[in-house]
């Protein structure tokens, strides 16, 4: 069995989602023929990537949610239909044991990834940890340390939202 866990940016541009999406399933393929599991928050952009590609290799997908009022005030009315399948999709949901979703509540969910994974997944620029922490570098940082091994996609031409 190999457990893919996943961190990456929320923000793709709209041109960089298919290069993402490519770039993942290519990824994802490699474990073909073993037992895959991918873990997941199932966030807008790279986390829903991830679920989708994992799920069509046919893996089994483990979605952690933030916090128990994750759905109702962060995913977004377009995303929820995504979010939705995914969630019901699951083989297992784990909800973080935080009433709101707030830093702690992300820092639980990534705690949970690092742990659950074998090598973490990291739809990443490149860039430095942020002042505000928590976000994908931080978590590539923190795998790092801990000895996971870390896959970074970032293909060519990929940017962010600005």
């Amino acid at each position: 069995m190999t457990t893919l866990s996943v961190t990456g940016h929320m923000d793709l541009t709209d041109e960089t989602v298919p290069l993402v999406r490519d770039a993942l399933r290519a990824l994802v393929a490699q474990h073909q023929g073993e037992q895959l599991v991918g873990v997941s928050c199932i966030a807008r952009g790279s986390d829903t990537l991830f679920a989708e590609a994992v799920l069509e290799a046919g893996g089994s997908l483990v979605v952690v949610i933030p916090s128990e009022d994750y759905r109702e005030r962060k995913v977004k009315p377009d995303h929820a239909p995504v979010f939705d399948r995914l969630a019901a999709a699951a083989g297992e949901v784990l909800v973080m044991p935080h009433a709101t979703a707030d830093r702690a509540a992300y820092e639980s969910a990534n705690a949970v990834l690092l742990e659950r994974g074998e090598r973490l997944v990291a739809v990443w620029n490149g860039q430095p940890p942020g002042a505000k922490g928590g976000g994908t570098a931080d978590v590539v940082v923190a795998a790092r340390e801990a000895g996971m091994p870390v896959d970074v996609v970032w293909p060519e031409g990929a940017a962010r939202r600005s």
